[in-house]
């Protein structure tokens, strides 16, 4: 029987699909792959299809991604990876680009002391070590069962060949076009002879298919040596960025313990730091454990009352706790810990809205909203949840001359200088400062659920700060509210950081009269949007059938077998 909770998410639902874009859900019994590309998720596919497992697929897809999805997908950036391997064991990998050797902490001040901005996202200083060609590699030799060349062909194909242009990827090259303007290899691949590129349009990436090849060839070598790192170096040299041959070959995957967690009797596998989402997405489970959220009901005063209230908890500790745990000693153990995350909220009070000023102290940093994240499962249970950034839309917006691929501009996300406010007008402190060898915090949550070891979920998204909290959604959706992943995707998203004190929501995102009864507890900074939180590509397993979506709110496709 259908509880009311359950009904309310329906009518809600059919409110909300028709001004979001087309959602691609399939369901499979031998595999699925759901990712911001069509044409990738295909390729993932085409992999499963061939007899690779999980891995083999999420490396092919990782490679499709930098040619089919260029703003996000990369070789020329970094990300987090997390996998449930078919005996039940998780494991997660840090591919997080590092700071470049010769990187100081005042590198992007001016003379006045002030941070330069367009130094820290559009020069060549703004560029980390890469880490994605050396964390997709990794994972392949470790894991995965085919061959590097297997693997890397649908990417390779693509990129030689080219495929047609979809109207969401044209005139999204014709919105960076003057951004590139600077950059001759920028332009020569972002325009068509300097004009706009069309729907339609035959792309044809003839530089970055010679770089996949070498990578190919010749595994990490063809990346982080000969002519591919020549070129990335001799463009840092001519541009005045940092990145040596030294830093290309001292760069180093690691494979860091994962964040557990549990939620009514389901595990939570999530991204230890620098990521600081998987902390925070089980520490607000924690929170809201002790409290019955299918009989409170979707989209309620109630349940958006509890969920902000521990999204403010969460994220003022993420300022004060978060940075490398290379340099930096996380108290993980505190913060994924259900007693403290009682006391944490013991001073919640049901009927009134906390001030974030009485919250805690504290600041963060946030990366760009144009990440990417995909998920891939097997018919053997084996599971990757990937995110993958390049920190802005397109980087830095510097293609490397001859090689094909977008520089990221992830120094960005490092602290600048305490107290001031990085691209999205967040700031940063002590924690996170720049320093050579570091990795820079990041919101990036690629999560997985499983239940007695079985994989239950596998999600994730971009989205800047925005990140843990659309996995946060994700997983209530699915867990309490009983959605299927289509309708727990699709479903409209609210967002609370602490600092700034608003509570952003997407259109429909409470039932008739919430809003009012939220604003008069005191939640008045309410600000409406667009359907803009999040890009959630997700697979739910149930009555063993994995069902695979990609994301409405933007361009995407989900596949199966």
């Amino acid at each position: 029987m259908l509880n009311r909770s359950y009904l309310t998410c329906l009518l809600v639902l059919t409110l909300v699909f028709s001004p979001l874009s087309f959602a691609n859900t399939v369901s499979g019994s031998n595999g699925v792959v759901t990712s911001r590309s069509q044409l990738a998720s295909d390729v993932g596919v085409e992999i499963l299809q061939q007899g690779g497992n999980a891995i083999d697929a999420a490396v092919a897809v990782g490679f499709a991604l930098a040619v089919t999805h260029p703003s996000a997908g990369n070789i020329g950036g970094g990300g987090f990876m997390v996998i449930k391997l078919d005996d039940g064991t998780v494991v997660t990998q840090d591919h997080r680009e590092k700071a470049p050797g010769a990187a100081f902490p005042d590198m992007f001040l001016d003379a006045t002391g002030d941070v330069d901005r367009r130094k820290s996202l559009y020069s060549a200083q703004a560029a980390g070590v890469p880490g994605s060609v050396a964390g997709m590699l990794d994972a392949l030799q470790r894991y995965g069962s085919m061959s590097r060349q297997a693997v890397m062909a649908p990417a390779i194909r693509l990129a030689e060949q080219g495929f047609p242009l979809t109207p969401d990827m044209a005139g999204d090259f014709a919105r960076v076009a003057d951004s590139m303007s600077g950059y001759p290899a920028s332009t020569a691949i972002f325009t068509n002879n300097g004009q706009p590129w069309q729907a339609g349009d035959i792309w044809v990436q003839s530089d970055l298919a010679e770089s996949l090849k070498r990578i190919s060839e010749q595994g990490k070598d063809g990346f982080y040596r000969g002519r591919t790192a020549d070129l990335l170096v001799a463009e840092m040299r001519r541009l005045g960025g940092m990145i040596t041959h030294e830093d290309l070959q001292a760069y180093d995957v690691k494979w860091r313990e994962a964040i557990s967690g549990s939620y009514r009797g389901y595990d939570i596998w999530s991204m230890p730091p620098p990521s600081s989402g998987g902390a925070l997405v089980v520490q607000m489970l924690n929170m809201l454990e002790p409290y019955d959220l299918e009989a409170l009901g979707w989209g309620t005063a109630n349940t958006i009352h509890l969920m902000v209230e521990a999204q403010r908890r969460a994220y003022a500790d993420r300022a004060e706790h978060m940075g490398d745990p290379d340099f930096y000693p996380v108290p993980l153990a505190m913060l994924t810990d259900k007693d403290y995350a009682r006391e944490r909220f013991s001073d919640f009070n049901p009927e009134q809205a906390s001030d974030s000023e009485d919250i805690g102290a504290g600041t963060w940093p946030a990366e760009s909203t144009e990440t990417t994240h995909y998920s891939v499962m097997d018919k053997d249970g084996i599971a990757v949840s990937v995110t993958t950034t390049l920190n802005l839309g397109y980087g830095n917006r510097i293609v490397v001359p001859g090689a094909g691929f977008l520089l990221n501009n992830e120094m960005d996300d490092f602290s600048a200088k305490p107290g001031a406010p990085n691209a999205y007008g967040l700031l940063g402190d002590e924690a996170n400062k720049i320093e050579a060898g570091k990795r820079m915090l990041s919101s990036m949550t690629p999560t997985i659920v499983t239940r007695d070891g079985e994989t239950v979920l596998v999600t994730g998204s971009p989205g800047g700060s925005t990140i843990i909290n659309t996995v946060f959604q994700v997983i209530l959706n699915t867990l309490d509210h009983g959605m299927n992943i289509d309708q727990a995707v699709a479903a409209p998203r609210i967002h609370h950081q602490w600092q700034p004190d608003i509570v952003r929501y997407e259109p429909d995102a409470f039932v008739e009269g919430a809003l009012e009864t939220l604003e008069r507890m005191g939640h008045t900074e309410m600000r409406p949007g667009g359907y803009g939180i999040g890009d959630a590509n997700s697979i739910l397993v149930r009555d063993g059938v994995m069902h695979a979506t990609s994301d409405p709110r933007n361009d995407g496709g989900a596949a199966a077998y």
